[in-house]
């Protein structure tokens, strides 16, 4: 099993930054991608961006594309979302998420709990 545990969340003003870590533990040798998903009040999930544990290919939400930035440190099994020049629709749940080689890219096995993310106006 692996677990993920989410940090940085909270309320900014729009045009502000935050920064999202997850820390993995347990059964890390698995881990083949991390990212993040993220869902707001009356709305779908949705990813937000995904990193490779060894190649470091970032892939992004067309939406934060040139404001977030993925990033990784393999050695402490963390992944960092660094957000900046944030929108009120950034506003959102954002999960940390994790999956073996082969696991399902729109739907990943691992799942962190979630850490509120505020944008106001």
């Amino acid at each position: 099993q692996l677990q993920l545990v989410e940090s940085g969340g909270g309320l900014v003003q729009a045009g502000g930054s935050l920064r999202l870590s997850c820390a993995a533990s347990g059964e890390t040798r698995r881990i083949y991608i991390m990212g993040w998903f993220r869902q707001a009040p009356g709305k779908e999930r949705e990813f937000v961006a995904r990193i490779t544990w060894s190649g470091g290919v970032a892939y992004y939400l067309d939406s934060v594309k040139g404001r977030f930035t993925i990033s990784k440190d393999n050695a402490k099994n963390t992944v960092v979302l660094q957000m900046n020049s944030l929108k009120p629709e950034d506003t959102a749940v954002y999960y940390c998420v994790a999956g073996d080689y082969g696991s399902s890219r729109s739907d990943p096995p691992y799942w962190g709990q979630g850490t509120q993310v505020t944008v106001s106006s």
